[in-house]
């Protein structure tokens, strides 16, 4: 292979991984979460899946009473889909669903 013709590959390899960078930053991230447990969640935790921290809290002031459910955007601005999601319950139980796509799924359940 010639020094051009890698050059156009490697080219055309950094225009598709930009292109896949820029459609994921465009993809919607609003997640319909349920509480089906006879808890409050008081906290709502996210962060991009493989990150060992969790971020801020995502309810703020807010919380989801048993039973409910609210709509919550996790774009945290990174382009990532696949976050892991914590729930602390008002008895201070945790639950946590892991590697969520929020790209792709309209609902994610605690129960």
């Amino acid at each position: 292979m010639t020094k051009i013709a890698r050059r156009v590959l490697i080219g055309a390899a950094i225009m598709a991984m930009a292109a896949g960078s820029v459609a994921a930053q465009q993809y919607n991230r609003w997640v319909q979460v349920r509480n089906n447990t006879s808890q409050t969640i008081m906290y709502l935790y996210s962060t991009n899946t493989g990150t060992a921290t969790w971020g801020e809290d995502i309810l703020g002031a807010d919380v989801i009473p048993a039973g409910t459910a609210i709509n919550v955007n996790f774009d945290d601005g990174s382009g990532y889909c696949r976050m892991d999601i914590k729930a602390v319950f008002a008895n201070g139980a945790e639950s946590e669903l892991r590697a969520v796509n929020v790209c792709e799924v309209a609902t994610v359940t605690f129960q």
